[in-house]
């Protein structure tokens, strides 16, 4: 059997207070998580206090560094 590359996507665990930042799509921007369910995650803008209820979405790779947060443009 011929090996083949894959690109394997995980969910990526959070933690509540957690602090992210989005880059790119529809949801880019910084958010801070304020409630975990099963299937569903609450997020903050730190901003405009927006809340938001998405479903839980994965990651292909999840990098954390030193940032300034919440990036004021």
């Amino acid at each position: 059997m011929s090996g083949h590359r894959v690109a394997i996507f995980r969910p990526c665990e959070f933690a509540v207070g957690d602090k992210i930042r989005i880059e790119g799509g529809p949801r880019g921007g910084d958010w801070e998580v304020i409630g975990l369910g099963e299937r569903k995650m609450k997020l903050r803008c730190p901003v405009s206090f927006k809340e938001v209820e998405w479903d839980r979405f994965c990651f292909h790779a999840r990098t954390e560094e030193d940032a300034e947060w919440p990036l004021r443009d």
